[in-house]
């Protein structure tokens, strides 16, 4: 028998709280459809959700962020638990082998927050290079490595403001975006933007022997893609940019070719996030705490996205629509082209960084000052492309 919930059963949801718009998505008036079905919300840090909880909770639905890794020890012991939605493009937190295996249903928020991260992206490059707005025989040449909904989407905004892309992605055919191999586009690049998902080698094994579950396994693994290798090979003067997953790239190697080369990086995610240590943050251009994606479109996308998964499961039409919560956007992005000069009141990068550095205690940022910042974080606008 499928293992999904039953739409004349009651549900009780477990669900991090840092999940935008939780209660105005999942409720009785939301969820009921004609069974007058009753949901009972338990809502917790993402850090806090663990085999203890859920086995207290006995939730039918579990609503995650990617801090909460779904796997065999999360879930071993437990029978309730029927849906998991990740509110996340990202999807190497959740072991979806082992959720196959035992039926239950996951969905995540794939392109939710594709429009955000690539104007984070645009923000840092052109708070660190605003010469790069002028249009000249000699634009810039961006290397985005990754062509997913990000990427693509980054290289969208790119082509607009008349920029030079050089796109890698080993899983998509060749194309005008598509036009590059890894090692032309970080040896040719002005900026390389980092837009890949972790995934480590096939069959790879821990230090204990055991799988590792907290990444795919691929052929193209991507944990530290960026290793002294790679930036050896990078020229000094190439900005470069992490929104992905941190360990995309090998801190130790970066913080070592920053002293070498004084080269601009600009870090939204951490190998060993959520602490930062202060000697790699020291020497950072711009660092902000996993906030790329973070942008009011964005957050409430990706709860729409989880909410209208399990409304299919439950056979139900979806009662909630992000475009009900959300207040007027006067934010154009044909504005702040016209207007280069309004980019801060667009998106002041350089706030979410001082607000990072000024959390540094003993040396170090700590998980629950990141935490905070993240959980505190005031929602920015999208800019309307």
């Amino acid at each position: 028998m499928e293992n999904k919930p039953n739409a004349a059963t009651d549900l009780t949801i477990v669900a991090d709280s840092n999940i935008a718009s939780l209660s105005e998505f999942f409720n009785n008036d939301t969820l009921s459809g004609t069974t007058g079905r009753r949901v009972r919300m338990i809502k917790v840090a993402g850090r806090d959700i663990d085999a203890q909880l859920l086995a207290d909770t006995q939730p039918n639905v579990l609503l995650i962020r990617s801090v909460t890794h779904v796997n065999a020890d999360l879930l071993k012991d437990n029978d309730s638990v029927r849906f998991v939605g990740s509110a996340t493009i990202g999807t190497d937190h959740v072991d979806q082998d082992y959720l196959a295996a035992r039926r239950i249903h996951f969905a995540n928020a794939a392109g939710c927050s594709k429009h955000s991260v690539a104007q984070y992206v645009l923000g840092a490059i052109l708070t660190l290079r605003p010469e790069y707005w002028q249009r000249s025989s000699t634009p810039p040449t961006l290397g985005i490595i990754g062509l997913g909904n990000i990427g693509s989407t980054l290289a969208q905004y790119a082509s607009s403001l008349g920029w030079q892309v050089l796109g890698y992605d080993p899983l998509l055919p060749a194309s005008n975006l598509n036009n590059a191999s890894f090692a032309q586009a970080i040896k040719q690049s002005d900026v390389v933007s980092l837009h890949v998902p972790l995934t480590d080698k096939a069959n790879a094994t821990s230090a204990a022997g055991s799988t590792n579950h907290s990444s795919h396994a691929s052929e193209y693994p991507t944990r530290h893609l960026i290793d002294k290798n790679a930036l050896d090979a990078m020229p000094a003067s190439t900005l470069l940019i992490n929104s992905a997953r941190g360990p995309v790239i090998d801190a130790a190697a970066l913080q070592a070719d920053i002293e070498r080369t004084g080269r601009q990086v600009v870090l939204d995610v951490f190998e060993h996030e959520p602490q930062i240590e202060e000697a790699l943050l020291s020497k950072l251009a711009i660092a902000t705490p996993h906030i790329a994606g973070y942008t009011l479109e964005g957050k409430l996308r990706g709860t729409q996205m989880i909410y209208d998964a399990l409304c299919e499961k439950l056979s139900i039409s979806p009662a909630q629509s992000m475009h009900q919560l959300l207040p007027l956007n006067m934010f154009l992005w044909s504005e702040l082209q016209a207007h280069p000069d309004r980019l801060v009141k667009f998106y002041d990068i350089m706030q979410d960084d001082q607000a990072l550095r000024a959390t540094l205690a003993e040396g170090q940022v700590k998980a629950a000052a990141f935490d905070q910042l993240r959980r505190d974080y005031h929602l920015r606008r999208e800019w309307q492309f």
